[in-house]
């Protein structure tokens, strides 16, 4: 019986972690292996540093953190959930698979399971993992140790749309390894499971997934793109065309995350291995890339306009994260805003009540403050829409910025009326 399996989860980040509490929650013997020993130290005294998990739902499951390899010995089933970061060249980083691959295979025994669940291109669960797991395990991939995919969809701070609530898809080797799949995680997943005609069929299902929404994305801030020129207002633009019924409610933005600006690289690298050179979606990805250097430059021009010195200005960035109400600073293009303002000279404060300083500068370089002053600020961007930020209203963030500072929301928190540039 699915049950009696022991399943050790591999990375134990927005995908690893909840996944392993909801595995311990339905009877699954679990360990939750990841590298990092202070954020397994924190597992230990029941703290999730990324904030997605709550104390109760920690204290509610039994699970086993360890930075050990050794500890992974006993698992019948491993569940990989590493990051699939990108190069700076753009290019698919598979190092923490490879690692996963590496710690898993001198415990891999005939009869074991391993289930990859990071996004990657068509191909890598059997055409990298497969061979790596059998080199370092000595064991036959296929015949001594079966191979399967499900993909993460995992949204950070989206309590709506949980691992229980939608649909996961699984694929694997052949229908009895499904089967065995299907019955590690048909108790876990409430909204019910789909079953992939092939491991490459359910990889690229995930890598078009956010491929699609980035390409929406990237439409819309080329509508914005055009609309700045035009001197139309965007969001107004939007909400004109939206009364169509068949009209798509995208909006424009800042696209990071360790999705939806990662994931189409992996498509296009595979496709330019194939002798395909995509057009379309890599034209989306560097739309979306330069949003957050457009922003910055349209607040430069704003100050010109009334005649101030960027290279003397003081400019407050509201928010750091790649989303809303959540810690995660991958990818996050706000980077990109602190970046451009700096090669003007300019002064840059960065705010983010959801971001510690060790992360931001650790990652990043950037110190940010605390609290912001009071009435000492040229302009002012509102980057993130996080719940702190939209109660403030424009009263309380206008009090930041000098008499006339210039308020630039992205996000379109505030009202047309309040803020003097809107995306």
């Amino acid at each position: 019986m699915a049950p009696k399996e022991k399943i050790a989860v591999l990375g134990l980040g927005y995908v690893g972690l909840p996944l392993a509490l909801a595995l311990s929650r339905n009877g699954f013997g679990v360990i939750g292996f990841d590298t990092h020993d202070g954020h397994v130290a924190a597992l230990r005294n029941g703290e999730d540093r990324n904030g997605e998990v709550s104390t109760e739902s920690m204290q509610a499951a039994n699970v086993l953190y360890t930075s050990n390899p050794a500890d992974l010995a006993d698992a019948t089933v491993y569940v990989i959930a590493v990051p699939t970061p990108i190069s700076d060249a753009r290019k698919p980083d598979l190092g923490p698979i490879h690692s996963a691959c590496n710690s898993i295979a001198p415990y891999l025994s005939k009869g074991d399971l391993v289930i990859l669940e990071s996004t990657v291109y068509p191909g890598v669960t059997e055409d990298v993992c497969g061979p790596a797991l059998a080199a370092g395990s000595g064991l036959r991939a296929y015949e001594d140790f079966k191979l399967a995919y499900s993909p993460e969809r995992v949204n950070p701070g989206d309590a709506e749309h949980s691992l229980e609530s939608v649909i996961k898809v699984v694929a694997a080797q052949d229908d009895e390894t499904l089967d065995r799949v299907e019955a590690i995680y048909a108790p876990v997943v409430k909204a019910g499971l789909h079953r992939a005609s092939s491991i490459k069929t359910a990889e690229a299902a995930k890598v078009i997934e956010n491929t699609q929404r980035d390409l929406n994305i990237a439409l819309v801030n080329e509508f914005a793109l055009i609309f700045s020129r035009l001197g139309l207002d965007t969001l107004e633009v939007l909400e004109a065309a939206g009364t169509k019924w068949n009209f798509l409610p995208f909006k424009p933005g800042l696209v990071g995350g360790h999705c939806i600006g990662v994931d189409p690289y992996y498509l296009t690298y595979r496709a330019e291995q194939l002798g395909y050179h995509p057009e379309v979606i890599l034209a989306g990805r560097r739309i979306n890339d330069h949003m957050g250097r457009h922003v910055a430059q349209e607040m430069i021009k704003a100050m010109l306009a009334r005649k101030e010195n960027p290279a003397r200005s003081r400019v407050l960035i509201m928010g750091f994260t790649f989303k809303e109400n959540c810690a995660d600073t991958r990818n996050t293009r706000v980077a990109d805003i602190a970046e451009e303002l700096q090669s003007y000279s300019a002064d840059v404060d960065i705010w983010d009540p959801w971001v510690s300083a060790e992360v931001m500068q650790e990652e990043y370089g950037l110190t940010p403050v605390e609290t912001p002053e009071q009435g000492a600020y040229d302009g002012i961007i509102v980057a993130v829409s996080h719940s702190e930020f939209v109660t403030m209203g424009a009263e309380a963030i206008r009090a930041l910025g000098k008499p006339g500072a210039i308020l630039y929301d992205i996000k379109g928190v505030l009202a047309k009326s309040e803020s003097d540039l809107r995306l």
